[in-house]
This record gives C-alpha cells, sequence and structure tokens, in this order.
C-alpha cells in the first residue's frame, strides 16, 4: 500500500501553510501596526513588508503608498534620498561600516544610534534600533526597525548641559567662595573663589569636612547648623576661615540646604564672601574719624594756646620797649620769651597735625624737631619704654612739612613700642650721609646725593621674611593693635618728600627702620628781629578782635609803630565802623573767630563797605580753612598768633608799602 500523498493532497498542504504564513504575516503586522514607536520591516529583498500606524504619523506616508516599495524608498521620509539606513546594516555590520558610521552602536545583535533628522521635524532628533527578523526554522526572513522620537529628551539633555555650563561659569567666575556639603559636613565641591579665599586649591578641600577650615572649628559649624535648621537658610553669618598660610580671613556666610526631586534634604550649599578688606577698610576709616576728631581738638587746643602765648610774648616785648627806654636789660625777659616762642612752634605742629594730610614743606632743623616733638611722642608709649636719641650736631636742614613727619614719627614709635616687652629701649639717630651710585644700585627709587638719615631701632619681637616682605603694602597689618599710619602711609609721605625708607628686621632680634630725606642747603627762616626806629608809621588801623587781653597789647603795639588804632571787638561793629567813619582807614587787622560772626562773611562786608581797604588775617588757627578762604577772596596777607613786634611791623610795612606815609 502506498501512503506518499498524492499531488492534491499535496496542494492542499501547501495552501494550508501559505494560509497560515499569511495568518502569521497578519499576526506580525498588526503586532507592529500597534506598536508605540514608529516601525518598519523589510524583507531580505529590501522591500517593504511593514508599515506601521506610528510611522505612517511620522512621516506622513500610508502604508499602502510604501509596502512592497524597494531600492530604499524609506528613507526617502528621513533622509531626503535613497541611502542605506540602520535596517539596512544590520545584517552585515562589520569592522568597515563601524569606522564609516560611528555614531552606530551594537547592542547584542541589534544596531543602535542617535540621529538629527530636521525633515522629520524641525530640530528633531530620533532613536533608531535594527535588529533582524528569523523565521520559524530560524532563517532570516528580514529586518525590523523602530525609531523613536527623543527631540524633547534631546533638548532637556542640551538645557541640563548648559544650565551645567552656566553653573559652572558662575561658580569659576564667582569671586565668593561656592562650597556644597553633604548632610555629614564633607565637601562635594569648592569654587575657585575659594581658593582666592583660603588658599586652599580645590583637591585639598574636597573630601574633607568644611570646619576644618572654620577659625572656631566645630564651635562655628554648630552656630552655622543651628541658624540653617531654624530658619532653613542662614544670611550674612559673620566668622573667620583659616587660610593655608596660617592667617584669618573675614568672611560672611549665607548657606541654605540642597533637596532632590523628591524634596528631601541632599546637603547644603554655601556662599563665602571675602569681607576682610572691606573690614580693613571699615577700620581706617574709623581711624580717620578718630584722627579727625583729635585733628579738630588739637586745632582748637592750639588756637586758645597760641591766644594765651599772644598774652605772654605781646606783654614781654612791651615790657622790653619800656625797659629799653630806660636803658636797661633783663635776660630772664629774654628766656621767657624765647620758652613761649617755643611753645608756640609746638602749637604750629599741632595745627599742622589737624590740617590732615596737606603738604606744606618748609626748611627745618631736623634735630629741633624732633627735640621739640619727641616730649609729646614720649607721652604716647609705654611708660616703661625708653627712647634714647644720638643727634648728630650740625647736620643739613631738610625741606618737609612737619605735620606729616610728626604723623610718620608717630606711627613707627607706635609699632616701636608696641614690639619691645617691658623696659624696651627705642633708639633714635640722626645722620648725614652722602648717598653715591653704587649704594642706590641696591637701593632703587631715589637719587644720589646728600640726605639726612633718620634711624629709629627697637630691639622687639622683629618680623619673619613674609612680613616683612608685605610691610608697605596697602592694608596690611600685623596682630599688634596697630596705632596711627599704616607703613603704607609712611612709604607714601617719605616718598612724596623724594626721599626713601628702608626697613631691616630678624625675628627676634627687632627692627631697624631707615629714612633718608634730601639734605637742604638753605637755611631755616630766621625770626624775625627789631631793626630800625620805633613811631615813625602813621595811618588808621582797624583792629578787628574780641578778647580783651589782646585787644590791649595788639594796639599798645601798634600805638608803639606811631599807628592810630581804631577797636571793634564784634564782627558788626566792624562793619559799622567801616562803614561810618569819617576819615581813612589802611589797613584791617581781622581776627577769624569772633563771637558773633565768623571771619570769612566779615570780610565782604568791609570790602563793600571799603573797596580798597587792605587786611590781614590774624589767627591762632593755621592758614588753612577759613583763613585760606578770606585770603583767595583778596585779603593781602595772613599772621599767626602769637606775633612779635618784629614780624607785626614787617607784615605791617610789606602790605602798606605804596601808601606808607612816614614822618620826617
Amino acid at each position: 500500500m502506498n501512503d506518499k500523498p498524492d499531488y492534491e493532497q499535496l496542494e492542499k498542504r501547501v495552501r494550508a501553510l501559505e494560509q497560515a504564513l499569511k495568518t502569521s504575516e497578519q499576526h506580525l503586522s498588526q503586532i507592529i501596526n500597534f506598536l508605540p514607536d514608529a516601525t518598519f520591516a523589510i524583507d531580505t529583498q529590501g522591500k517593504v513588508i511593514a508599515w506601521n500606524l506610528a510611522i505612517q504619523k511620522m512621516t506622513g506616508i500610508k502604508a499602502r503608498d510604501m509596502l512592497g516599495k524597494g531600492n530604499y524608498e524609506y528613507a526617502i521620509p528621513f533622509y531626503g534620498d535613497r541611502r542605506p539606513v540602520l535596517v539596512d546594516l544590520v545584517g552585515r555590520w562589520d569592522e568597515e561600516f563601524q569606522k564609516k558610521y560611528r555614531y552606530v552602536k551594537k547592542d547584542g545583535d541589534s544596531l543602535v544610534s542617535e540621529t538629527y533628522d530636521p525633515l522629520v521635524k524641525p530640530g528633531g532628533y530620533l532613536w533608531n534600533k535594527a535588529s533582524l527578523l528569523h523565521g520559524s526554522d530560524g532563517q532570516i526572513i528580514g529586518a525590523i526597525e523602530s525609531i523613536r522620537d527623543i527631540t524633547e529628551r534631546k533638548q532637556m539633555e542640551t538645557e541640563r548641559v548648559n544650565y551645567k555650563r552656566f553653573l559652572e561659569s558662575i561658580y569659576n567666575s564667582s569671586i565668593d567662595g561656592i562650597v556644597s556639603t553633604d548632610l555629614h559636613g564633607t565637601v562635594l565641591f569648592s569654587s575657585p573663589g575659594l581658593c582666592e579665599i583660603t588658599g586652599y586649591e580645590g583637591k585639598e578641600v574636597l573630601g574633607k569636612k568644611a570646619w576644618l577650615f572654620y577659625h572656631k572649628g566645630k564651635e562655628d559649624a554648630r552656630n552655622i547648623m543651628k541658624g540653617l535648621q531654624e530658619k532653613g537658610k542662614l544670611h550674612n553669618y559673620d566668622f573667620k576661615m583659616k587660610k593655608k598660610d596660617g592667617g584669618l580671613a573675614d568672611v560672611i556666610l549665607s548657606i541654605s540646604y540642597i533637596r532632590n526631586e523628591q524634596g528631601e534634604i541632599d546637603g547644603t550649599l554655601g556662599i563665602f564672601k571675602d569681607v576682610t578688606e572691606k573690614k580693613l577698610l571699615e577700620e581706617e576709616l574709623q581711624q580717620v574719624r578718630k584722627t579727625e576728631s583729635i585733628a579738630t581738638l588739637a586745632g582748637g587746643v592750639a588756637h586758645e594756646f597760641n591766644n594765651i602765648l599772644m598774652g605772654i610774648t605781646g606783654n614781654i616785648e612791651l615790657l622790653q620797649l619800656e625797659m629799653d627806654e630806660k636803658g636797661k636789660k633783663n635776660k630772664r625777659l629774654d628766656l621767657i620769651k624765647n620758652s613761649a616762642l617755643r611753645m608756640a612752634n609746638l602749637t604750629k605742629q599741632l595745627l599742622a597735625y589737624a590740617k590732615g594730610g596737606k603738604y606744606r614743606p618748609k626748611v627745618i632743623s631736623l634735630n629741633m624737631f624732633l627735640e621739640e616733638t619727641l616730649p609729646f611722642q614720649k607721652q604716647t608709649i609705654a611708660p616703661t619704654t625708653t627712647l634714647e636719641t644720638d643727634l648728630q650736631k650740625n647736620i643739613p636742614h631738610v625741606k618737609v612739612d612737619s605735620g606729616q613727619m610728626q604723623m610718620v614719627l608717630s606711627a613707627i614709635l607706635a609699632n616701636a613700642d608696641e614690639a619691645v616687652n617691658e623696659d624696651g629701649r627705642i633708639k633714635i639717630t640722626t645722620r648725614s650721609e652722602k648717598v653715591d651710585k653704587e649704594f642706590i644700585k641696591n637701593h632703587r627709587d631715589f637719587a644720589p646725593g646728600p640726605y639726612v638719615t633718620l634711624t629709629i631701632e627697637d630691639h622687639g619681637k622683629g618680623m619673619d621674611e613674609e612680613t616683612l616682605s608685605r610691610l608697605f603694602d596697602p592694608f596690611f597689618t600685623t596682630k599688634f593693635q596697630g596705632r596711627g599710619l599704616g607703613m603704607a602711609a609712611v612709604y607714601g609721605i617719605i616718598r612724596n618728600h623724594q626721599g626713601a625708607i628702608f626697613v631691616d628686621s630678624k625675628q627676634g632680634e627687632g627692627t631697624v627702620v631707615r629714612i633718608y630725606l634730601p639734605a637742604v642747603e638753605v637755611a631755616p627762616e630766621e625770626p624775625k628781629t627789631l631793626s630800625g626806629k620805633l613811631g615813625t608809621r602813621t595811618g588808621n588801623i582797624l583792629l578787628i578782635e574780641d578778647e580783651a587781653m589782646l585787644i590791649e597789647i595788639t594796639q599798645t603795639l601798634l600805638e608803639r609803630l606811631g599807628y592810630r588804632v581804631i577797636v571793634a571787638a564784634t564782627g558788626k561793629d566792624a562793619v559799622h565802623t567801616a562803614r561810618t567813619f569819617s576819615g581813612d582807614i589802611d589797613l584791617a587787622l581781622l581776627d577769624i573767630k569772633l563771637p558773633d560772626m565768623e571771619g570769612e562773611k566779615v570780610y565782604p562786608l568791609l570790602m563793600e563797605a571799603r573797596p580798597d581797604l587792605k587786611v590781614i588775617v590774624c589767627s591762632g588757627y593755621s592758614m588753612d580753612g577759613p583763613a585760606r578762604e578770606i585770603l583767595n577772596a583778596g585779603a593781602q596777607d595772613f599772621m599767626q598768633k602769637p606775633f612779635t613786634l618784629a614780624t607785626l611791623r614787617s607784615k605791617l610795612d610789606k602790605v602798606l608799602k605804596n601808601n606808607l606815609r612816614r614822618r620826617s
């Protein structure tokens, strides 16, 4: 019996297999059709056998227009031309294709890629994955590719990258230190700004506990966390951070929590603002205000002293005149007068200090300046500190602003006093030196020539090399309390005098400050002395002065010179006299401090009444301030109280030289 199927049976079986295959393809097509990703499949001939709904929506091409098409027709909607795509490469991927398509990666038996595809969507990005299709017998029957629109994801990634770069640019460009930590205070990130503040590189900080860089360590950390826990953030916490070089930086911290996407606290973010320089500026401003207050007080005291000294010197001169007329001499009167004039010179130094830094150099003897100044300087240093002097005789004179030099001396002595221990010793030396070209090779910034040197030496704590190298830096200070000017200001003043300053110091041995001031050949102004006969002048002088003693003395001195004196004790009286006096008024001596109005207000009223009136301003204050205003307005000269008869006569002769009427 023959069991072989006949033709009819074979035909039925083939039809059944074809129907099963068709049903299977329909099932596959239905599965592919409803996949969420855009998907298509090709057979081994490269013809499209599946084109699902999602890809129809993505490309706008219906399945009926694409199914059965070959010759890379499916590439046109994506690339604009016929070309192999991922689905064509999956079955023949090798090293050559790997070099050509570097953006394609192998994922198991599949290939994946991300492509920029503006044809599908402006600015669009697609994620592609292609795999082989196998039949039930394991044979390759085609390939399938899924395409996913990842434009939004790529945009988010781009935004995330840009935001990260933005944050990094903030971190890197911020002058403030930015630090993030975990919940245990371990540093996860630090910006270059923190390195600028502390001197630590980022790698030296990472992984360390943040409080290791706080001046008070965990105490600061507890205070910071307490404020953070109470309010969720902390602003303007003022404290100090330790620097790598051992110094301290004043910082203000603002800190808040970092939270994750679930709102849970992940760590902290702190911003450290360096306010060291700001605080130093505030301290300097406070020092300036104190100095201004002291200067105002010094000016007021000097003014009162000068008025009193005017009474002393004036009466002595009148007494000497009376004794001269009787042919008598008294050396004690000369001693008293010289002492009073020396006191007047000291009040001039007080007034110079009250100028507030104005530069008015005069030729002086440095030795005499020190002899007159040091008694006052001794009052500013510790009573246990000894000042020794070694002043070379007959040294040249120097041209300096005595007020500024007094400040320089005060600043250096204050530093020396703070450096020495109890029973310390400070030595002050003056010398005449010739500076040659060989010397300035190692000491720049000043010219060769004759100099006077002022050396201040102490045997105190001294300075290390780093401190010494920064001594003249602005805002630099040591750990001493620091009174008076900083050394940067001292350096500026000496350079302004065309001088030089050098400092030698060794830690534990002491410090030597040596100042070079150019020597001048011009002798200092000699005090004016009387020569010639008194009482040979004529004219009317309006004396505007409110203090009775000074009125009496000045009037007597003027009358001794031969002038007729008209007295006005107030500004109103002076203006009234100028308006109503019937005769000539040759000159007015105008005090700037009057009980009813200031001298600068009296002057224009005098000029209004008598435009040709000559005026000499008199004051116990210096020439700056109100006196300078009156001089700028047209007054002829200034006379500092206390003045001598010789000075008075000289000033009057100078101003009235064009209209003096001398007796025959």
